[in-house]
């Protein structure tokens, strides 16, 4: 008796799942360890709380990327994960296009010219990320549409 084929199991853009990470990790352990030592203006008792809750979130998300990493294209919970996080990096990068300066540190006096600054660099991380998923879910459409005649 002859197997099945296979359907490719990893596309390589799935790696955007740790790029994700990369991102996220820093504000989320140094949120929860000591979100007083984070470079932002104006904390207050709740805002420290809303960051503590923040990256509580952020750290589950971290965890949840890293288990879906490795697992097949086609699975609704990958999928599903995977736009909810195009959806989470897309609207930061918004937030942080259109925030005030709230991170009193400088990329120096050559991008202050150009107007960078750490707030538009972040936000750019965010819109890399979150376009990469886009295309993460665009590119892995016909695995998972293919997984599901399969089963058919």
């Amino acid at each position: 008796m002859s197997a099945p084929p296979q359907i490719a199991v990893r596309h390589p853009l799935a790696v955007v799942f740790l790029l994700h990470i990369a991102l996220e990790v820093p504000i989320a352990l140094q949120g929860l360890w000591s979100p007083v030592s984070l470079p932002f203006l104006q904390l207050t008792n709740t805002t420290l709380i809303f960051i503590k809750m923040y990256s509580a979130l952020v750290a589950g998300l971290c965890i949840a990327a890293l288990l879906m990493f490795p697992l097949p294209e086609f699975l609704p919970g990958k999928r599903a994960l995977g736009l909810a996080l195009c959806f989470y990096h897309v609207t930061c990068s918004t937030i942080l296009y259109n925030a005030p300066r709230f991170i009193p540190h400088t990329l120096g006096p050559l991008a202050e010219s150009y107007k960078i600054t750490p707030e538009l660099v972040w936000g750019t991380g965010h819109g890399i990320v979150g376009f990469s998923f886009a295309i993460w879910w665009q590119l892995t459409v016909g695995i998972a549409r293919l997984a599901h005649q399969k089963t058919q």
